[in-house]
């Protein structure tokens, strides 16, 4: 168990609740049983003020029981730290996942109550990193429970077919991505669905094959030739999934200096 944000909301809700609670059901009434008991019959007796702690905890328990809903089982937002699954996201990004997408879980625990659906291959997802579940990860699902993945050549292969890509260009960026410039553009197709991979012709490739087992899936970075997954460290389980990254909201690259206003609202394919 990570004391993560989750954990430290859930600790906010429960104390503050645990105040409020307290003093409605214990404290409340015996100051108002205290400042009638000296007045006169009749009079109308003003109740004690509440204790400045209890009118905290009344009123941040409802901001906090939100964010730990929304952060939980809605929508949590990411910053991107590195440049792996360029040129899909940047160094800067600001993105939103969807938390229920692949299922309901209970807060630090991780635990799923409500199943509802299962990653795709394409989806771009995020999870807590195998070898550290402290880390959020995000890269690309293309392989599912039972699959035989290979990449070879700078090529993926699904079940012995090679995915099918076509070179569209040579990137070329300021900033953070500047690095990258140079690489090769593809347009990669899985499951129907057509997504940009960078790929450097002169780098090394992380070559092999194995199959995915049962509930854990195949997970690459875009940046193919700089990026650590699951060529290196394995599969993803089940248990692991955050949700699906689906919005880009924000970008700010402090090496070129600003707000990328054109890749505000993006959404993430």
């Amino acid at each position: 168990m990570n004391l993560d944000f989750s954990a430290f909301m859930v600790l906010l809700v429960v104390v503050s609740g645990a105040i409020w609670a307290f003093d409605s059901l214990v404290l409340a009434p015996k100051r108002r049983g205290g400042a009638g008991g000296n007045g006169v019959e009749g009079a109308h007796v003003e109740s004690p003020p509440q204790p400045k702690l209890v009118e905290f905890a009344r009123s941040l328990f409802p901001i906090f029981l939100i964010v730990l809903v929304l952060r939980s089982f809605l929508v949590e937002p990411f910053r991107i730290p590195s440049g792996s699954m360029m040129p899909t996201l940047l160094v800067g990004d600001f993105i939103l996942v969807n938390k229920f997408v692949y299922g309901i879980r209970l807060p630090v625990l991780n635990t799923e109550v409500i199943d509802i659906s299962d990653p795709e291959r394409g989806d771009v997802v995020v999870f807590r990193y195998p070898e550290d579940p402290s880390i959020p990860f995000i890269k690309r699902v293309v392989g599912l429970p039972g699959d035989r993945v290979g990449y070879y050549d700078k090529v993926l292969h699904i079940n012995g077919k090679p995915i099918p890509q076509r070179s569209v260009g040579t990137y070329s960026d300021t900033g953070a991505g500047s690095s990258m410039t140079g690489a090769d553009i593809r347009m990669e197709t899985l499951n129907g669905t057509e997504h940009t991979i960078l790929v450097q012709q002169q780098a090394p490739s992380r070559s092999g094959e194995m199959t995915v087992p049962e509930g854990h899936y195949f997970v690459l970075g875009d940046n193919r030739d700089n990026s650590r997954d699951s060529r290196y460290w394995g599969t993803v389980p089940d248990e692991n999934l955050i949700g699906k990254a689906f919005v880009i909201w924000m970008n700010w690259d402090w090496s070129s200096g600003g707000i990328a206003w054109g890749r505000l609202g993006d959404s993430i394919d």
